[in-house]
């Protein structure tokens, strides 16, 4: 997440500081798209510990 947030500055800066063409679109979908999978990561990793941790719990009765 931290890339992703530091990519995001660049981004930032880029269409604040850099000419606007075709470039800068690709650019931001290319941002957005490490943001998906950053957060994609993120849920598939707690979803597993969650389940890890539900399977170390005894079963009620």
């Amino acid at each position: 997440m931290i890339g992703v947030i530091a990519g995001g500055w660049n981004t930032l800066q880029a269409t604040r500081n850099g000419p606007r063409d075709w470039r800068l679109a690709l650019l931001w979908a290319g941002w957005l798209l490490s943001v998906a999978a950053a957060v994609g990561t993120v849920i598939d990793e707690s979803n597993e510990r969650r389940a890890d941790t539900e399977s170390k719990k005894p079963l009620k009765k």
